[in-house]
């Protein structure tokens, strides 16, 4: 693929995953990502499974370089302020505050290099009464109204992947390309301030939407209802998920493929609408009728009735499915010390060219001397 970022030198102090993840979408493009970590601990998610080279460590970290200074110490702040002279983008996650300690504050780094773009994620955003609130993924899902659509309406309880967390990090990339951009024609450098709490409200738009043109408090069935979207047990044990949406010929096609062509006659299912009152009925009809057949069997009957289907994977089975491997999703490469590393590569193609070679993630200060001697050689040069 074409590095399009080839020319970017970003530098993070990124911390679990925000910061993290918004330098890897950009290290993905091909930017040189920097990871600035603390002497003998590194990011904290290092040790969250282990060693220092925990798999939460590993999902945001792929493609970078790491670098351990302590910007405390003289010899390291010279370090650190010499790579943002060298630098196009800086990142860090920390609450507000605390990266002016570290001496990675805006005005600071402003001083050495003044078309920075500087980009602060933060949980509560840079003022206001939550500012010093400490907020990690929950948090954020809680606050913006998102987690209550994930909340199971029975035996309630945190669910689901640390969606804020990654969101938040691909509003980060999305801004600081968007000031790349103008940098480009403006010569100017930006602050980019995003926190966890805007990002998810963003993110939950379609909920708020509703809110204020319908008066419509959305709830965890509120979507699925509506969209008729179904999720059944096999006779083996593996689940089967279905989307049929508004079109007529989609719930035909399932009629047609699960045998049940009787319940056209039956008012409750007759129309879409009815459809979506009567779900709950039309869930405890179909159970023991999905529950017959392996999912292997309902996936060919699905698609030979053109239903919009899927099955409902877990990670050990996603990308063995033939389209996944057709497309190489997974991808995998070898780091000299801790051995086989495979990912998700980044999902976007340029003139049809997938990027299918990834850095694997970097032990803590692999590349210190590499890119002290570098930055030795530039300040020589000039």
């Amino acid at each position: 693929m074409v590095k399009i970022l080839k020319n970017i030198r970003v530098v993070e102090m990124g911390t679990y995953i925000t910061g993290p993840a918004a330098s890897m979408h950009l290290a993905d493009l091909g930017a040189d990502v920097i990871k600035v970590e603390r002497p003998g601990q590194g990011d904290p998610f290092r040790a969250f499974k282990g060693g220092l080279y925990s798999p939460h460590y590993q999902t945001y970290n792929r493609n970078k370089r790491s670098i351990a200074l302590d910007t405390k110490q003289p010899d390291d702040l010279a370090t650190f302020h010499d790579l943002i002279a060298s630098a196009d983008v800086f990142i860090q996650n920390f609450r507000p505050g605390v990266a002016e300690k570290l001496g990675a504050g805006e005005e600071d780094l402003r001083k050495i290099n003044p078309t920075l773009i500087y980009c602060a994620i933060s949980g509560f955003g840079k003022s206001g009464p939550y500012r010093d609130r400490p907020a990690y993924d929950t948090v954020a899902q809680a606050a913006s109204g998102y987690l209550r659509l994930l909340t199971p309406p029975t035996n309630p309880r945190v669910i689901g992947p640390a969606i804020a967390d990654a969101v938040t990090g691909q509003y980060a990339a999305m801004g600081i390309l968007a000031a790349l951009v103008e940098r480009g024609v403006s010569g100017k450098g930006r602050r980019l301030d995003i926190s966890m709490l805007e990002a998810m409200a963003h993110f939950n738009l379609d909920s708020f939407t509703h809110h204020y043109s319908a008066g419509e408090v959305m709830g965890p069935l509120s979507r699925p209802v509506v969209s008729q979207s179904y999720t059944f047990e096999c006779s083996d044990g593996k689940w089967v998920a279905i989307h049929m949406s508004s079109p007529a010929k989609f719930w035909e096609g399932f009629l047609s493929a699960t045998g049940q062509e009787a319940l056209k006659e039956d008012p409750r299912f007759a129309e879409r609408l009815e459809r979506i009152k009567h779900q709950d009925e039309m869930i405890e009809i179909l159970t023991p009728i999905f529950k017959a057949e392996t999912r292997d069997t309902w996936c060919a009957r699905f698609e030979a009735a053109e239903v919009p289907h899927s099955p409902a994977y877990d990670a050990d089975e996603a990308l063995e499915d033939p389209q996944a491997k057709h497309l190489r999703i997974a991808v995998t490469s070898e780091h000299a010390e801790m051995g086989s590393f495979t990912t998700v590569r980044p999902p976007y193609s340029f003139d049809d060219t997938p990027e299918y070679e990834v850095l694997p993630p970097p032990t803590l200060d692999e590349h210190g001397d590499e890119i002290r001697a570098e930055l030795n050689s530039a300040r020589k040069a000039s």
